[in-house]
């Protein structure tokens, strides 16, 4: 039986986690001997600890909150029922990645669309209740981020899928490759000229020179 998700059934935000799923933190190898046993508290710590990259990714590809936050119940459902296959520490966020990457193709591919551009409010987007910056420090990041996402919407497919993991997620060039199926080499000449071609439209959106 699949255990609940971190804050599963709670009307107000599914991805809040209940306070009785707080544990001290663990090595990954430890924490997934745990989960493999069954134990639910040590699944909702494995959730917490890539919800935010599987429900980011979800987000950058969908545009939209509520199907990313579906996708990311998904995908932690089908890595549930995938435990035996789940890669030691180095190789678990790019395994998770693909999953998320593969259900957001899916997805897409569900709606016969591309992703639309982004038409939400940063202030939806993006937590303004920062505790570190005033309000207006933080609209300004918000305005920024949401620019940055426009610009990314605005790349080709494999551009964009380039800066999302490489950038965003931080994965490694070899990773990438595996992920996107094509060779290191096209990912290097990719991921520089991507990076490029986003500084152009940020610039030309009036972020920076």
């Amino acid at each position: 039986m699949l255990p609940n998700l971190p804050g599963h059934g709670c009307v107000d935000d599914p991805w809040v986690p209940s306070p009785r799923s707080i544990r001290p933190p663990m090595e990954l190898p430890q924490l997934l001997a745990l989960v493999r046993r069954g134990d639910e508290l040590a699944w909702e710590a494995f959730v917490r600890r890539f919800q935010s990259r599987v429900f980011g990714l979800a987000y950058h590809y969908t545009a939209q909150a509520e199907d990313a936050r579906d996708l990311a119940q998904e995908v932690f459902i089908r890595i549930y029922q995938n435990l035996a296959l789940v890669p030691g520490e180095d190789g678990c966020l790019p395994w998770i990645i693909r999953i998320t990457r593969n259900a957001c193709i899916d997805h897409l591919r569900r709606r016969k669309a591309r992703p639309p551009l982004w038409d939400l409010p940063a202030d939806e987007m993006f937590d303004l209740r920062s505790t570190d910056r005033n309000p207006e420090e933080a609209h300004l990041e918000a305005v920024r981020k949401t620019m940055v996402h426009r610009a990314l919407q605005e790349l080709t497919d494999l551009n964009r899928e380039v800066i999302l993991l490489k950038e965003i997620q931080g994965l490694g060039l070899e990773e990438i490759a595996a992920i996107l199926e094509v060779p290191v080499g096209t990912v290097k000449s990719r991921s520089h000229r991507a990076r490029l071609e986003l500084a152009q439209k940020l610039v030309a959106a009036g972020m920076g020179a």
